[in-house]
């Protein structure tokens, strides 16, 4: 009857174990955030209505990927900011709940706008990304509805 080697199965769980625990859980979607900048009315959601905002002044405006024809004003988006070509440009652990009230598409003046996800208030934007961020336009967030 074959016995198996105890020595060949610690070594398997001496590198099994470090794996398991070096695998990160994305919790939603990864895309681009951008600054918002004011003026912030209208909306294409609630047009001049000021109430539209939340009081955190955590809103945004969805790029045209989640726009989905108007149906994401209102939607809420739990974000956070995972990197940028500026080293430490994100606020590690820190998450925002952010609601959608505006739309950014093609109309964008800036060309590569098109294919952000979303455009962050500046509230939101400086909550999760270091101020050294504004060197650069954009930061890489994950996203959950």
């Amino acid at each position: 009857m074959y016995r198996s080697q105890p020595c060949l199965q610690g070594l398997s769980l001496i590198f099994l174990v470090p794996l398991f625990f070096n695998f990160h859980t994305s919790y939603g979607d990864v895309g681009t955030a951008a600054l918002y900048s004011p003026p912030y009315l209208p909306t294409a959601c609630y047009g001049r209505d000021a109430s539209q905002f939340p009081s955190s002044k955590f809103f945004a405006a969805a790029g045209h990927g989640i726009w989905d024809e108007g149906a994401a004003c209102g939607r809420q988006y739990s974000v956070r900011c995972i990197s940028d070509s500026t080293p430490d440009a994100c606020n590690q652990n820190q998450t925002i709940q952010i609601t959608i009230v505006d739309h950014i598409g093609q109309e964008a003046s800036v060309q590569s706008a098109y294919n952000t996800t979303v455009f962050l208030s500046a509230t939101a934007f400086r909550t999760i990304a270091n101020s050294s961020t504004t060197s650069s336009p954009y930061i890489n967030i994950e996203f959950q509805q």
